[in-house]
Order: C-alpha cells, then structure tokens, then sequence
C-alpha cells in the first residue's frame, strides 16, 4: 500500500533523525568508554546538544532534518542549491578582494598626499 507524500516525508525526516542520533550519542573515547552526546530532542525535526566553545562558555549545537517541498511548478533540486550557494560564495570573496584593493589604493593615495602636505609644508618654512 503506497504512503502518501507527506507520510513518506514524514519517515524520510525520522529515519535521518535516529541516525544522527545514534551517530552523535554513541561515540566512544580512547578507552572505549561512552563518550557521546547528550542529545536532547526540542522539536519533531530538532535536535540540540550542549557544548563548550574555546572561551570555556556552555553553548548549544541544534540540527534541524527537514525534507523540502521544492515549489508548486518545479521539484527541490539541491544540486542547483548548492550552486546558487558556491556562486553567492564565490561573488562575496570577488567583492572582498575589490574591497580590500580599494583600500590599499586609498592607503596608498593618502600617503602620498601626506608626503605631499609635509613637503609643502617644509618648503613653506624655509621661505
């Protein structure tokens, strides 16, 4: 008997969800002993976990397992997804580097014309 789409979403989304579980809560240390996780369920698609950060701060990591739609006329495709992202990647690292040359430039221009001043500034005392 076939499932309809939402059902089928519904145990795709589930499925995802105990693995992660399992994957983060099951981890062993050095010693064998039970290292994992502690993963706490805050939503039927979320997950959360607590962790330290480098300052020593508690934080919390949350994982959301969702299965999209995609549009009424047209299919998700994550592979356009992901090349929309590396685009929008790629124009954000151009635009820095335009950025970051620009500001060398103007460093650049403004030494100069520091000099500039100094040296009229010097010819103008000895006259």
């Amino acid at each position: 008997m076939a499932v309809t789409k939402k059902v089928s979403h519904e145990n795709l989304r589930q499925k995802y969800l105990d693995i992660l579980i399992n994957f983060l809560s099951t981890k062993k240390d050095e010693n064998g002993e039970d290292d994992g996780e502690e993963i706490l369920r805050i939503s039927s698609n979320t997950i959360a976990f607590p962790v330290v950060d480098e300052n020593g701060e508690d934080e919390f990591i949350e994982i959301t397992v969702k299965v999209p739609l995609g549009t009424k006329d047209e299919a998700y495709d994550g592979y356009a997804r992901q090349e929309e992202y590396l685009m929008k990647v790629k124009e954000k690292e151009e635009k820095a580097k335009e950025k970051a040359k620009a500001k060398a430039e103007k460093i650049e221009r403004d030494k100069k014309l520091r000099e500039q001043k100094k040296l009229m500034k010097e010819k103008n005392q000895k006259s």
